[in-house]
């Protein structure tokens, strides 16, 4: 595999499973010195033992991007240690199931707290840190974002936020070349997701909104994580690439 990042530093976000855990191990395997971050410390050592045996260089530091003082710390540590950061890949989610009606307020700015708050907070550190010589940041958002979803309404606020953000920032980075671009999946097969995922019936009745006719895999979310973060992309910054088997191409899918 080529070195697209070879001597960079990236910083992954709910690194320890799913695309965070994937997208760890691509951009170690083409070159990049990952840190990954994440609430809990085992996976994420697990995450990076296996990238370290495959030859790849990595390293956790166990941080909830929820707490601001927290995460942006994590993220000057890094630029103080390693020379600087060339990439953030803001991935870490966290969300509230249930009706508009019977969700607390809690539960509202839960869905926020990870996914827009941390994302804010990610990317104003990334900008100062990213200014003298430019870099790339790439958010997740989630179809949630772009299309209504029943019982999942703080969620598929959240992520709205994240993609006009990022427009945002793409244009108040841009005159320093660094580049904020947005993914946007639909359903990924991860951890997070296995237990909607449980029964074949679900399974069958999700596969059946999707036109490509199966849920995304993780590795190929970091395939495209990859490609917005690397020089290969160094004219596209604003961008929302859907990455979703052609869900929100269609209005209407197939029917059985």
């Amino acid at each position: 595999m080529q070195s697209r990042f070879k001597n960079k530093v990236a910083f992954v976000t709910g690194g320890g499973s799913g695309i965070g855990a994937a997208t760890a191990h691509r951009l170690a395997q083409e070159g990049a010195n990952v840190i990954i971050c994440g609430r809990s410390q085992a996976p994420l050592e697990d995450v990076v033992e296996s990238i370290r045996q495959q030859g790849g260089s990595a390293h956790a530091v166990q941080v909830d991007v929820s707490n601001e003082e927290a995460f942006v710390g994590a993220l000057e540590q890094t630029a103080k240690q390693y020379g600087g950061l060339d990439i953030l890949v803001n991935n870490a989610m966290a969300f509230s199931y249930g009706s508009i009606e019977e969700m607390s307020t809690q539960d509202w700015h839960s869905n926020f707290s990870t996914s827009v708050d941390g994302t804010f907070w990610g990317t104003r550190t990334a900008i100062k840190l990213m200014k003298a010589k430019g870099g790339a940041i790439v958010n997740l958002a989630s179809i949630c974002g772009e299309l209504g979803t029943p019982m999942m309404a703080g969620y598929s606020a959240a992520k709205a936020a994240v993609i006009n953000f990022s427009r945002a920032a793409a244009a108040e980075g841009a005159p320093n070349n660094i580049r904020v671009n947005v993914v946007i999946p639909a359903i990924v097969d991860t951890p997070a997701t296995a237990g909607m995922l449980s029964d074949d019936e679900t399974h069958k009745k999700t596969t059946r909104l999707i036109p490509m006719g199966r849920v995304g895999r993780s590795d190929e979310l970091a395939s495209a994580i990859a490609f917005l973060a690397s020089d290969d992309a160094s004219y596209v910054t604003g961008a929302c690439l859907p990455v979703d088997g052609g869900r929100a191409a269609v209005l209407i899918t197939a029917m059985d």
